[in-house]
């Protein structure tokens, strides 16, 4: 396998050699933004910036991102949402293809228009966005309801067999680091009190479609009074609630957690009802995407932000997981 160290340098390469794909000018600059998934690149002309986003290999196929692009666009049309747009290559298709002869096969990449704003700081009070996030994520829920993509959907599914199943999408959250034997033994026990109870919770209509999946910090961009929404990369089936867990994603345990919930239901049943029934089950769905991560970070540990969290987040999830469980063991 490829190292990270190695990769980046391939991938800029990449970029740069595919940024004519486009109607980019010559001479644009390419900057490294992020590593996660995909690696996203900062394009810079004197008339022009965008975002680059280049995919992971056999992450998604070229119909799952067409349909992500067609999902997020057909918000933006409705006026559901704010969300960069993408921008078509020079043959009109949004999703184009690059080769290089020092990567294991093609990547799919993406060209987005810069959006202004600025990610949230977690320590600053983020009681107002949580409850613009409350019904950005109400309005999505009632618009997938009723939206179809044009062709069969080939996305991930975020359900419990996703995260324990046999082939779970990021690893087993057992092989992260730091996981000890006692950590084990608690955890178990969480992934069972959350299969069994997401068994009775059930996958209904009204509780249960497209959601984003991903509505982190990082992926919100804050500009005065305005919430944009932004890396749709990871939506697919899953329930609705999985949305709230994903927007504290690394922060579970921090203190304002619990007003940033309340300020995000009252958002959100601002837009769509909400049965105190679902709400009873918000912390499953926080376990549920705890646990996700522990094994997302187990898998990505080569790059910056898994590196970061590593130390200590199997000890905090115990923590997490010990109080889930007193409470809905």
């Amino acid at each position: 396998m490829v190292s990270l160290a190695d990769l980046l340098p391939r991938l800029e390469r990449l970029a740069q050699a595919s940024l004519p794909l486009w109607p980019v000018p010559e001479g644009a600059t390419l900057r490294l933004i992020n590593v996660s998934e995909n690696t996203t690149w900062l394009v810079e002309a004197p008339d022009l910036r965008a975002v680059l986003r280049i995919h992971r290999a056999a992450y998604h196929s070229r119909r799952g991102i067409e349909q992500e692009l067609e999902w997020s666009q057909a918000l933006a049309a409705e006026g559901a949402i704010l969300t960069p747009a993408p921008i078509a290559g020079r043959d009109g298709k949004f999703v184009q293809q690059g080769h290089a002869s020092d990567l294991d096969g093609a990547r799919f990449m993406v060209l987005f228009d810069f959006a202004p704003g600025a990610q949230p700081d977690e320590n600053n009070d983020l009681t107002a966005p949580f409850a613009s996030l409350g019904a950005i994520a109400a309005t999505m829920h009632l618009h997938t309801q009723k939206w179809q993509p044009t062709t069969p959907l080939e996305r991930l599914i975020w359900d419990d067999e996703a995260v324990f199943g046999p082939n779970p999408t990021w690893g087993d959250w057992r092989a992260a680091p730091n996981v000890t034997p006692e950590i084990v033994t608690v955890l178990e026990q969480a992934e069972a009190t959350v299969r069994r109870r997401l068994c009775v919770f059930g996958k209904g209509a009204d509780r249960y479609g497209l959601i984003h999946a991903d509505m982190r910090l990082a992926n919100l961009l804050i500009d005065g009074a305005t919430t944009r929404l932004i890396d749709f990369d990871d939506c697919g089936l899953g329930w609705h609630l999985y949305d709230f867990a994903a927007g504290i994603s690394f922060i579970e345990d921090h203190p304002q957690i619990p007003a940033l919930r309340a300020a995000w239901l009252r958002g959100y049943r601002k837009v769509r009802p909400l049965s105190a029934r679902d709400e009873a089950e918000i912390d499953t769905f926080i376990m549920l995407r705890r646990m996700a991560l522990l094994a997302w970070i187990g898998s990505h540990i080569e790059a910056p932000e898994p590196q970061m969290l590593a130390p200590d987040f199997a000890a905090r999830t115990l923590v997490l997981a010990r109080r889930y469980l007193a409470s809905h063991g």
